[in-house]
């Protein structure tokens, strides 16, 4: 065979699948439009990254071209609209102009879509019908077409929603009851990869192919059941646990809707939820029947990867992570926002008594403060996050070398406040710790 164009080989399938079919000597080309350091590694000569959702049709049939691939697996997908990624140019809207390119590649080429389970009829959310309007036009246009359509994801590497899960399963909470029992079928991204090579090395160019599979294990679960496997792996250490309400949750994926236009993509989300409500059910009888591929089950699957320290570390952590982010720009902002509003005489007066005269406190208040509330913005902002860190503990020691030279007496306030810096610059740095998203 020629190869194999993996388009979104940055994300939690694309990044396994094509590593897999490297590894069993296939020719790929690993296409996203960014990799890390780690993934850049791991693909080498393989890597090509390019803003692939937005290439055109004539840049999508050179990239086809050049890659050499009689077979392009496309994993490229986004959970809802926000800055710079909506779900129709991700997933229709792009199906629509890779159709066009492999129509104008002059020769046979395969294409394997990953999408997703459900029926047309019940989705509700742009996410889903987009996907749904993709596989429509993959299946009309007559070209030689897998569509792979994988239950809940669950990998080696936590990431979305299988990470979520992880998380709650590392706390001493329940989900609300019409959550945790809804169906959830799950796959091995192994399964996905299995599937995907199969297909690519059976294939012979020119051949008529057309196939719909649900990839996913055939015992039925749920969200509840699911965790509580999870829980067993990690090592469920709590004797008592809360339902959380319905209302809770729903919070939560709007502050993971409004956490979206800062950048970020956080697996609560409101599609998210309403994907989850909705169930993931399908019927892999066919998928396994064509492949011979025997899903694995959750229990094989956590008995081959034990959970390890780093996996408890990263349960207990996720969750609060947006809390010590969030945690840290109210400090920096409210703490600006005060210092040049209701307190702002105060602290002319502090400066003022410290022997700085009137103009100097001024300038020297104002500056501080428009610091802090830059900051709080840029630690906010996920483009610029690592940026705000450092500047934020820059911009600390900053504060407590000047104060020790200046006006060493501010360290011996009665409130403290100088002393309780040296917790925020740790918390800082936990944060910055933490920052990688994969």
């Amino acid at each position: 065979m020629g190869g194999v164009l993996v388009l979104g080989a940055g994300g939690l399938i694309g990044q396994f699948v094509a590593a897999d079919l490297i590894r069993r000597g296939i020719k790929v080309t690993a296409a996203a439009r960014r990799f890390s350091a780690a993934q850049r590694d791991l693909f080498g000569e393989a890597a090509c990254e390019t803003a692939i959702a937005s290439l055109d049709v004539g840049r999508l049939r050179d990239l086809i071209a050049q890659s050499g691939a009689d077979v392009v697996l496309n994993c490229i997908g986004v959970l809802q609209d926000q800055p710079g990624s909506s779900t129709h140019e991700a997933h229709d809207g792009f199906v629509e102009r890779l159709i066009a390119a492999l129509c104008a590649a002059g020769r046979p080429v395969l294409l394997i879509h990953v999408s997703i389970p459900g029926e047309h009829g019940a989705d509700i959310t742009p996410f889903a019908q987009s996907k749904r309007r993709a596989d429509g036009l993959i299946i009309d246009s007559g070209l030689p077409h897998a569509i792979l359509r994988p239950g809940f994801v669950m990998a080696p590497a936590p990431y979305g929603g299988s990470a979520m899960l992880r998380a709650l399963a590392a706390l001493p909470i329940d989900l609300p009851r019409d959550l945790a029992e809804r169906p959830l079928r799950y796959v091995a991204v192994e399964d996905i990869a299995e599937t995907a090579a199969r297909i690519a090395q059976g294939w012979t160019p020119g051949q008529p192919y057309a196939a719909i599979y649900d990839l996913m294990h055939p015992e039925p679960n749920n969200m509840q059941s699911v965790l509580a496997q999870l829980r067993n792996w990690l090592g469920d250490i709590w004797r008592w646990r809360v339902r959380v309400p319905g209302f809770a949750i729903d919070l939560g994926a709007r502050a993971g809707d409004l956490s979206s236009w800062l950048g970020w993509s956080p697996p609560l989300r409101s599609t998210a939820m309403a994907e989850l409500r909705r169930g993931v059910t399908g019927d892999p009888a066919r998928w396994m029947a064509d492949t011979g591929i025997s899903p694995r089950g959750l229990d094989a699957l956590l008995r081959e990867r034990p959970a390890t320290v780093e996996n408890r570390w990263f349960a207990r952590l996720y969750l609060l992570k947006a809390l010590i982010v969030a945690t840290l720009v109210v400090f920096w902002c409210v703490s600006g926002l005060i210092a040049i509003t209701v307190a702002y005489g105060d602290a002319l007066e502090m400066m003022e008594r410290f022997g700085f005269p009137g103009g100097q406190s001024h300038a020297f208040v104002i500056t501080s403060s428009l610091t802090d509330i830059a900051v709080g913005l840029l630690i906010a902002v996920r483009r610029t996050h690592r940026t705000g860190l450092v500047a934020g503990i820059v911009v600390a020691v900053g504060y407590m070398l000047g104060t020790a030279v200046l006006t060493p007496a501010l360290w011996t306030e009665p409130l403290g406040a100088l002393v309780k810096t040296g917790p925020a610059i740790v918390l800082m740095m936990v944060a910055l710790a933490i920052s990688d998203n994969r």
